[in-house]
């Protein structure tokens, strides 16, 4: 018994400092914020839809205009945070310009970032499918008309997809292509449909008025109908007049899957279509140099002229 009152009365002693360390002092804190999130209706969809935006560093304090990039799959709990991320990437490294990042998005991917396929394999593994034209009517009729009447955009606009949304991206050049100058497709689903949108380019597609567009394309490992339909895109658009389209075109089949090309494929995106001038950092430092010193420092300069020397007449 007096062991079990000794364990109580030692309990009692100890239990305010466990209650203190339970309740850390508070230290001053605050939410991390990216962009500006909008709901967005939509008489083209039917529904409200998510559009969130993402303004470079400095763009309170200027008055440029920006190239904007139009995010597919681009809700918070989509891809908007990650390339909002890259895109802010610009102010720190200097490689690449400032642009203005949209993120639009996308609730049913099958429906909505696809053509109607003719393939009855398909039409059978994706009844859903086939709302592309009407998505593109809703970021033409009303994601576009939102921002531009809002922000300081520039002339050329971007749209950026991975996936079933890099298909949608190589549709959207292929059937409307005025609708964006830049285009960016990473590991685009060109299986789609058996390729059948892919079979008869020279004669569907609409790029013949088409005018100083840039393509970035990429591709992971995943080879099989996605990787031909890719080399029958790639294909095509080489044989075009080089005043139509650009063709940006990078392998990661060796170094990347479908799930992780993405992060390195839009870098190197942003950095091929808005690059920055060189930055000059001056010459090498001494640091770096086997052997080197590093410089004497250097005088301050004077506050005021030094007095005339006694033997050099004044004036």
């Amino acid at each position: 018994m007096k062991i079990m009152h000794m364990a109580l009365a030692a309990g009692l002693l100890l239990s305010p400092l466990r209650a203190a360390a339970a309740e850390p002092a508070p230290v001053a804190s605050r939410p991390i914020e990216i962009g500006t999130s909008y709901s967005l209706p939509s008489a083209v969809l039917g529904d409200t839809r998510e559009v969130n935006v993402w303004l470079p560093t400095g763009y309170a304090a200027s008055h440029d205009r920006y190239p904007v990039v139009y995010l597919l799959d681009g809700a918070l709990d989509q891809d908007f945070q990650h390339i909002a991320g890259l895109a802010n990437l610009a102010s720190l490294s200097w490689t690449y310009g400032p642009m203005i990042v949209v993120g639009v998005q996308t609730r049913n991917r099958r429906a909505e970032l696809t053509s109607r396929p003719t393939d009855p394999r398909y039409l059978s593994a994706f009844p859903e499918s086939g709302g592309a034209d009407r998505f593109r009517r809703f970021l033409r009729q009303e994601v576009i008309p939102f921002v531009e009447a809002r922000f300081r955009t520039g002339e050329r606009r971007a749209i950026m997809g991975e996936s079933l949304a890099g298909l949608f991206v190589v549709d959207t050049l292929l059937n409307d292509p005025a609708l964006f100058a830049d285009y960016v497709a990473i590991s685009p689903s060109l299986w789609w449909d058996d390729r059948r949108p892919l079979a008869h380019l020279d004669r569907t597609a609409r790029v013949k008025g088409l005018a100083k567009a840039r393509l970035y394309l990429a591709v992971g490992d995943e080879g099989g109908t996605m990787q031909d339909g890719i080399d029958r895109l790639r294909t095509f658009l080489e044989s075009q007049p080089a005043d139509r389209v650009t063709l940006r075109y990078d392998d990661f089949s060796k170094s990347a899957s479908h799930a992780t090309v993405y992060h390195h494929a839009a870098e190197d995106a942003l950095r091929w279509l808005y690059p920055a001038p060189p930055y000059e950092g001056g010459g090498t430092p001494w640091f770096m140099i086997e052997g080197a010193q590093p410089p004497p420092p250097s005088s301050p300069p004077p506050s005021s002229p030094p007095p005339p020397s006694p033997t050099t007449p004044a004036g």
